[in-house]
């Protein structure tokens, strides 16, 4: 079977730590695959945030998922410390790439590598729209300065 490869883009622009709850536990007594979206989702708002914005809200735009890779690496359990680091990929006109590398801070080893596609959309006129210039240039600015 041909596996999706996924490399991290460095360097990490933000870093956020999630703990396994037990709502997170699937039938094989570890993470479920479903959850790890939602530890995507909440990293990303996260890093938004630390930019002074909403996913909501992007300079007057929001965002929306346009496409997901997981390779998932190692099971996590109950209470484990996940960090999850967010990378920069490319920009188009309408869209960036976000990198994720969550790693199980309990058990010291890697747990999955993600990249989401997001495009950015006005819900009100249900049309793409162009990246903000303003937040490019602050992702940029965090790229550069953690390089």
């Amino acid at each position: 079977m041909a596996r999706i490869e996924l490399y991290f883009p460095e360097p990490v622009i933000f870093t956020t730590n999630i703990v396994v709850s037990v709502m997170d536990i699937n039938y094989g007594n570890h993470l479920g695959n479903d959850r790890v979206l939602g530890y995507l989702h909440e990293a990303r708002i996260r890093f938004f945030e630390s930019l002074g914005y909403l996913e909501s809200d992007i300079e007057g735009v929001s965002v929306i998922q346009a496409d997901t890779a997981v390779v998932y690496q190692s099971e996590a359990f109950y209470k484990n410390a996940i960090q999850i680091n967010i990378g920069l990929g490319d920009f188009s006109r309408a869209g960036f790439e976000l990198y994720y590398q969550l790693y199980n801070l309990t058990q010291q080893k890697n747990t999955a590598l993600a990249k989401t596609g997001m495009v950015c959309f006005d819900y009100k006129e249900r049309k793409v729209k162009s990246v903000p210039e303003k937040f490019k240039l602050a992702c940029e600015k965090l790229k550069n300065t953690k390089a």
